[in-house]
């Protein structure tokens, strides 16, 4: 019986498919979960599940769907955990234009223009901005036209050279928190294509002005995002906002950054750059 909470190893390209079995080791594995501990909180005999990750059982549907569920497995992963088991998959995947996803867009325009004179934008999985409000335009237009042509992605627009890192003040604090945002990311849904963006950020050069991270008396409440842009310094805090209970792969993976002004003195420049604009 397999007890041991070893890491998850990524498969090498071009190998054979991996079994169901498989797939949930790993999804476990990921998780820091011990079979044990798998059993217990899906209410399966340890025995059965040691069974169906050595490929001796093939899971039900309903215990591919509940196994799934505790281990929090994206809904893209689910899917491919059904194909592996020989089931039709579960989730439909509509690109973000599609007609059935119109209630949704409607919403995500609501937050959006409902949030200016702040900006807010709305990116999928991999950081691949889809949307943003009128807000965020100044906030970016010191980039490199290059970093701002279709697709656009957040992260390297944020930390790459000819991007917003010159005009980012605190840019060793700022780099902190959105690689370990990524890097948290990359554990909760083991994504190659995340894990390939974080390694071309950690290897952007620092820019010019960048010194050391900067640290008050006592530490922030959160790390702000401080911009030089041509209306003046901005310090700004972000949250994210996420569709609950979707059923659908592209709702699920879509989130909202919206930023809020962490002084007084931002949140004026903010509403005197939204009027200018009108």
């Amino acid at each position: 019986m397999d007890t041991t909470l070893t890491e998850a190893k990524p498969r090498a390209p071009g190998v054979t498919p991996a079994t169901v079995g498989m797939l949930l080791r790993e999804w476990r594995q990921r998780r820091r979960m011990s079979q044990l501990e798998l059993a217990c909180i899906a209410d399966v005999s340890t025995r059965h599940l040691s069974f169906i990750e050595s490929g001796r059982s093939v899971p039900s549907r309903d215990m591919l769907i509940r196994l799934a569920e505790q281990l929090d497995v994206p809904l893209r992963e689910r899917n491919a955990l059904f194909l592996a088991a020989g089931y039709a998959p579960l989730y439909k995947e509509r690109a973000f234009a599609d007609p059935d996803l119109e209630p949704a867009r409607h919403a995500v325009e609501l937050v959006l223009k409902g949030h200016e004179p702040y900006p807010a934008l709305a990116v999928d999985r991999h950081w691949t901005m889809i949307a943003a409000n009128a807000a965020l335009q100044p906030l970016v237009a010191s980039a490199d036209a290059s970093l701002l042509a279709p697709p656009v992605n957040v992260l390297r627009l944020s930390l790459h050279p000819r991007g917003l890192a010159s005009v980012i003040e605190n840019w060793h604090e700022w780099r902190a928190h959105l690689l370990a945002r990524l890097r948290r990311q990359i554990d909760v849904s083991g994504d190659p294509t995340l894990a390939a963006l974080l390694d071309e950020l950690e290897a952007y050069p620092a820019p010019p002005h960048a010194g050391r991270a900067e640290r008050g008396a006592t530490d922030p409440v959160v790390v702000p995002l401080r911009l030089r842009t041509e209306f003046g310094l901005l310090s700004l805090i972000s949250t994210t906002t996420v569709f609950g209970t979707p059923v659908d792969i592209t709702l699920s993976e879509l989130a909202i950054e919206a930023f809020f002004p962490a002084d007084d003195a931002t949140a004026r420049i903010l509403h005197r750059a939204h009027g200018e604009r009108r």
